[in-house]
């Protein structure tokens, strides 16, 4: 743990310091990593390629190579993270990562790749300082799960919190943390981790990664549908044990998409892009239901704001999108399964509370519905003995929705970026409004 003061640094005639490369503050919605520019970081690729901004054709998730020759100075260092002198209102930052989340220290310097088409790095002076350098970043060096007494002792007397969602944030380590703990940034979408009314009541200010995984999250719910539909787990298994012994005619046969009517509880966001890209496949009618109806679903898809009921009863196939709040946990249960088709297929991609568990398992085995695939459980990971796991028709995944590189390197920056904003003071890219 290094001591941190937030000096002042008076280069240039400006008082600040200067952040990570790939951690710079920039608008809400611009993230991604390094630009060239003075003082980059020597540290590794993410895979896909090294971040950077600037306008050109894009290189990565979250990079940026110019097409054309820059004259000499036109490389401009982003902007940089200033304190005041003492560490700005808080003092010293004193940063507590609960999980083994790595903080980007910057990307891998561009020289060789901007020389090669034209353009010349100009490092004047020695490297700068990275943020780690000057602030007190204590982490949990670890991927696995951080024991509770480690956590209350971690956050003790900090001033902001990076979190997973993994990592429940309840009275009991906000209690522990202490009036010092000003904001929380959470590697998530989700919030349901947190202790939204207490963090209210204490006035800490919170950072979360919507928008970014969206794409992602909507590509593995169509793959997840057509997994289960199509059955094809289940057909590896029998290819690899000996199974597949002549061409049946039935054999492996599953449910296809076209001429199909598919529901969606909470077309939202992650909704919308499930239903565009599931569109090409020839889907008949679109369903869907929330708290209120969205006219310019219905324009653009052809969508129909229906009653939960109805959409069970229509549906061919139901992707469940919503939030997980009061009012959606366990409503996929004993009563909205006996509703649906014998034939229908059941996926989540939300929160795996929406689901009642034990009602789904018995739908399945008793055939009130056809199939489920899921990427989300309760609880995470699912127990290797739960009963679910034991059936062919249910297809279940390690809650891998962003699970994409170029996604969560970006989730990433913007989960660090709205943390440092929030120990300036400054509005954060993506912050939740309590």
């Amino acid at each position: 743990r290094a001591d941190c003061s937030s000096r002042a640094e008076g280069e240039r005639g400006g008082v600040g310091r200067t952040a990570p490369a790939g951690l710079q503050p920039r608008r809400s919605d611009d993230f991604g990593g390094a630009a060239a520019h003075e003082g980059l970081c020597d540290s590794q690729d993410p895979p896909g390629g090294a971040g950077g901004l600037g306008s050109g054709r894009r290189v990565s998730g979250l990079a940026r190579l110019p097409q054309r020759k820059a004259r000499k100075g036109n490389l401009r260092p982003p902007p940089r993270l200033s304190f005041p002198e003492g560490g700005g209102r808080g003092g010293a930052r004193l940063v507590f990562f609960p999980q083994g989340f790595c903080l980007p220290e910057g990307l891998r310097p561009l020289s060789r790749r901007l020389e090669g088409r034209g353009w010349r790095l100009r490092t004047p002076g020695p490297p700068k300082p990275t943020l780690r350098s000057r602030c007190n970043i204590q982490q949990w060096d670890s991927e696995e799960p951080i024991p509770q007494a480690e956590l209350l002792a971690g956050v003790a007397g900090k001033d902001g919190l990076l979190c997973l969602l993994s990592d429940r944030i309840d009275k009991e380590v906000l209690d522990a943390a202490g009036p010092s703990l000003k904001v929380i940034s959470t590697l998530s979408v989700g919030y349901d981790h947190l202790a939204i009314d207490e963090i209210k009541k204490r006035g800490i200010r919170v950072g979360y990664t919507p928008d970014i995984l969206t794409d992602a999250t909507a590509e593995l719910t169509v793959a997840l549908l057509l997994a289960t539909s199509r059955r094809l787990p289940e057909s590896v298994v029998e290819v690899k044990n000996g199974g597949w012994t002549t061409w049946k005619p039935l054999w492996m046969c599953g449910y296809g998409l076209s001429g199909s009517t598919v529901g969606i509880i909470g077309l939202g966001r992650i909704g919308q892009a499930i239903a565009y890209r599931l569109k090409p496949f020839g889907i008949k009618k679109f369903l869907y239901t929330g708290r209120h109806p969205k006219p310019e679903a219905a324009v653009e898809l052809k969508a129909e704001f229906v009653s939960l009921d109805k959409l069970a009863e229509e549906s061919d196939f139901v992707i469940v999108t919503c939030s997980l709040v009061p009012e959606t946990q366990g409503m996929c249960n004993r009563d909205f399964f006996r509703k649906m088709k014998k034939t229908s297929v059941f996926i989540n991609t939300s929160r795996g509370a929406v689901v009642n568990q034990d009602d789904l398992y018995e739908a399945l085995v008793n055939g009130q519905i056809a199939a489920a695939g899921l990427d989300v459980t309760t609880p995470e990971p699912l127990p290797t003995d739960n009963p679910l796991l034991s059936l062919k028709n249910c297809v279940i995944l390690p809650h891998i929705g962003s699970a994409t590189y170029s996604t969560r390197n970006t989730m990433s920056v913007l989960a660090a970026n709205n943390l440092l904003a929030g120990l300036k003071g400054e509005n954060m890219p993506s912050e939740l409004r309590l």
